[in-house]
């Protein structure tokens, strides 16, 4: 089991260095060989005057320890390469491509780009195009994150593995394979993870130091005691070097890291936060910065309606009444929105007939025997409508980043229905933490400027980053580390994938995509925000724990090895027996395993 330590020693000799696994192996030899000569050849000691001990249990112990931490360590980690085989699994199989004017169901891989492909309610969009003919809402959340479906007609782009809602179309593919949008996350996130250097531990960069001065406190004990002591024996010269080595056993270093990380990481999913591994902890606590997705993060990730506003003669409760029986046979999301608004309220809807949809502008019924027209501003003004104030009413709320649905009864209007993504509860609460910690907190997005702005004043978010696509939030979060910030990245679609793992730290909302979590560094198992600063606590206090375990694991090193190589004896005729290095080695270990578990009360 050890000899994983050992070849780890000879390849940094073989670079001129000294890592952990030096450490480790000039501990388990030291304590071997000693034993060894010991059992085999005693008169070396026995003439030298030293009561023998062997240290066998020492070795082994030495290697489990180690061996120990670093499978704690290992079972923290997720593995971030499935992310790329769930966006993988993303994408369609067929498309239905017309072909000698007959449609046809091909393999995706057979598409050619200019092909005709025609897209029916409900199917997934095979690959990047153009619309040619027909019009539909395209759900777009997998690529952009935002809830509100897209309107697409004749000269709109359409991107693969989007959802098409509702009405067909048909569509020229311009972009196949390697060139279509979701191949390029999927690129963009195997070389963000790619990029991720392991963290150099802490450990390996004091044995770098700590090895070589070691081994020559030890040579220069062998050879003050060997040749410039009055009466020098070479079995007590012998003794002392070895007592150097083995009191510089590194067992509680090697327990020193994982022992914290997993009582950390334990704490994390007790709360709800998913934390994988110690490099996700050490990175966290350097944080300057956290940037949040917005829909799905921020926001509860679907429309609500937020305003109901009334022409002079009609009552809120007429005009949701009207809207929820009309958007009752409609296949919108926005329509789920009013149902759900009116049901809330207790409005009950009366009998529809004549349910006609106009596709991309909303829909016609006669409610009670009365003609309803329901859409958006275009429809209302096409079919001659007044709006009079109802007018100057829909450019404030659209003004607010909200969507705005038209009520007109009887060729009259009767009131407009504001729709919007709202925030979380907890989102304000969050930000303000945040910046209370001393943090930067910025918002990135794929949706338009307005809708961004309003949301970013509303939580007192100040750096806001609009109209940003998948690959332009990758872009974002590396320029704002090139200008030296510690960024987290806080997000839940699909389309976070990339700038998760393109950020210091990913921090993804467990209701989110799976994606997304398996993307992230830290993982919010709850959909609950006040995680995020939660799980930055808890990474300040896990290294905190870190470093008081290394300074436990060396400080009995640096009272230890100067009385074993005999510093005392000239003043006070004292030498370290190893027995008590052994006991100091454990003691040591004791203590920084106590001291892990400290982080459950503190």
């Amino acid at each position: 089991m050890g000899s994983r330590f050992h070849s780890g020693a000879l390849k940094a000799l073989r670079q001129k260095t000294s890592d952990m696994n030096t450490l480790v192996s000039i501990g388990a030899l030291s304590a071997y060989l000693y034993s060894a000569l010991a059992t085999f050849f005693p008169s070396v000691f026995t003439g030298a005057g030293v009561h023998l001990h062997v240290y066998y249990d020492g070795a082994a112990f030495i290697v489990s320890f180690i061996v120990l931490g670093r499978l704690l360590e290992a079972r923290t980690k997720g593995k971030t390469s499935q992310a790329i085989k769930r966006l993988v699994g993303l994408k369609p199989r067929t498309a239905r491509v017309i072909r000698g004017g007959q449609p046809a169901d091909i393999p995706v891989e057979e598409v050619l780009r200019g092909d005709e492909i025609l897209v029916r309610p409900g199917e997934k969009i095979p690959t990047d195009g153009v619309v040619l003919t027909g019009a539909s809402a395209v759900d777009e959340s997998m690529l952009t994150g935002e809830s509100m479906p897209v309107a697409k007609e004749a000269g709109s782009d359409v991107y693969g593995a989007t959802i098409n809602r509702s009405g067909s179309f048909t569509f020229r593919a311009t972009k196949i394979g390697a060139e279509t949008a979701l191949a390029q996350i999927i690129r963009l996130v195997e070389e963000a993870q790619g990029s991720k250097a392991p963290i150099q531990r802490i450990a390996d960069r004091v044995a770098a130091v700590f090895v070589p001065t070691v081994m020559a406190i030890a040579a220069v004990t062998f050879v003050v005691w060997a040749f410039f002591v009055p009466d020098p024996v070479l079995a007590r010269a012998l003794l002392n070097f070895v007592s150097v080595l083995i009191i510089a056993c590194p067992c509680a270093m090697g327990l020193a890291t994982p022992t914290a990380v997993m009582v950390g990481t334990g704490i994390g999913a007790e709360k709800g936060i998913l934390i994988k591994g110690g490099e996700s902890l050490e990175k966290a606590h350097r944080l300057t910065m956290v940037v949040f997705d917005k829909t799905g993060t921020l926001t509860v990730g679907e429309p609500r309606v937020t305003d109901v506003e009334t022409a002079p003669g009609a009552t809120r409760e007429d005009v949701l009444r009207a809207a929820a029986a009309v958007e009752a046979l409609s296949e919108h999301p926005l329509a789920a929105a009013i149902v759900e608004k009116a049901k809330s309220e207790g409005i009950g809807t009366g009998p529809v007939e004549g349910f006609e949809a106009l596709s991309g502008l909303g829909a016609r019924a006669l409610v009670d025997g009365t003609a309803v027209l329901l859409g958006n501003r275009k429809l209302i003004e096409q079919e001659g409508v007044r709006l009079d104030g109802l007018g100057q009413t829909g450019d404030r709320l659209s003004g607010e980043a909200k969507t705005c649905v038209f009520v007109a009864r009887e060729g009259k209007a009767a009131g407009v229905i504001a729709l919007a993504d709202v925030p979380k509860d907890t989102a304000a609460e969050t930000v303000a933490t945040l910046k209370g910690m001393g943090l930067k907190v910025g918002l990135i997005t794929g949706d338009n400027e307005g809708t961004a702005r309003a949301m970013g004043r509303a939580l007192g978010i100040d750096r806001v980053l609009a109209e940003v696509l998948p690959g332009g939030k990758a872009e974002e979060i590396g320029h704002l580390k090139a200008q030296g910030e510690v960024v987290a990245m806080v997000g839940d679609g699909i389309n976070d994938a990339p700038a998760l793992s393109a950020a210091d730290i990913g921090i993804a909302i467990g209701a989110g995509t799976d994606v997304a979590i398996e993307a992230s560094d830290i993982t919010l198992i709850r959909d609950d925000l006040r995680a995020v600063p939660e799980a930055i606590r808890l990474s300040f206090r896990t290294m905190k724990a870190i470093r008081q375990n290394l300074f436990w694991a060396f400080i009995y090193n640096v009272i230890g090895i100067p009385v074993a190589a005999g510093v005392l004896y000239p003043f006070f005729g004292v030498l370290l027996n190893p027995v008590y290095a052994a006991a100091a080695m454990a003691l040591s270990s004791v203590s920084v395993v106590t001291n892990s578990l400290r982080l459950r009360w503190s």
